[in-house]
């Protein structure tokens, strides 16, 4: 009679790893909300990137999100407004009508903003920009492990501990081209509206442990319908 052990196991291999289908938020279409930094420690941010500290110098950000894509983000700093509209690969900007532009990043994925920042996975992440890998099943928490990575243009990378019921991210580990760790991001206190769940709290830390920055998602509204004309320039 085999062991019980030995059953477990070959029960264990006759299952197949999961995939990038089983961490999307499938029904995901669109997210409204307000980003507030209420902790954001330069000395701290600094020590991950020059220029994301600087992006935790936008104390409120209104955000409208839409599959695929699609981005518009407005926030006031220092008196100057800023109108930020990223549709596919090119991200316009728009500094109190005196400073406009376009960059155009289809060659340089590692500058896309995505909803991989914001701690939810989509399917168009998975078309040709991203490739998740199942590293394993976390022992502590039970979420699943996997590496995401670039399909093509660049080597960064992040690994995301995924909320296997809920689909969230709950934490990311962020590493440069070098491979070197730049930061960890948890994510937290996830709100189900309109069959999908989104996380309204992100802690960022550095290398050092040190609680760099925290953002909260607030007045929050999902898949309430967001017009296309929002991300035209």
């Amino acid at each position: 009679m085999l062991h019980l052990t030995t059953l477990a196991a070959v029960a264990l291999a006759g299952q197949a790893n999961p995939d990038w289908n089983d961490i999307v938020q499938k029904n995901f279409r669109d997210a409204f909300f307000v980003a507030k930094v209420v902790r954001g420690n330069q000395a701290e941010l600094k020590k991950i990137n020059g220029d994301f500290a600087y992006s935790y110098r936008f104390t409120t950000t209104t955000a409208r999100v839409k599959e695929p894509f699609k981005m518009r983000l407005e926030a006031v700093v220092e008196d100057a407004k800023l109108l930020y509209i990223i549709n596919g690969a090119k991200k316009h900007y728009n500094v109190d009508n005196k400073l406009k532009g376009v960059d155009d990043v289809s060659k340089a994925p590692g500058k896309r903003q995505t909803t991989l920042d914001f701690g939810i996975l989509t399917p168009s992440l998975f078309d040709d920009l991203f490739v998740a890998k199942f590293v394993r099943t976390d022992r502590e928490s039970g979420n699943w492990i996997f590496d995401i990575t670039y399909t093509k243009n660049d080597n960064s990378r992040h690994r995301v501990w995924v909320d296997k019921d809920k689909k969230f991210i709950t934490r990311r580990a962020w590493f440069n081209q070098e491979g070197l760790q730049l930061a960890t991001f948890i994510y937290e206190n996830p709100k189900n509206e309109g069959g999908v769940w989104f996380p309204t709290k992100c802690t960022v830390k550095n290398v050092e442990d040190k609680v760099a920055g925290i953002t909260e998602y607030q007045r929050m509204a999902i898949n309430k319908g967001i017009d296309d004309a929002m991300f035209r320039w």
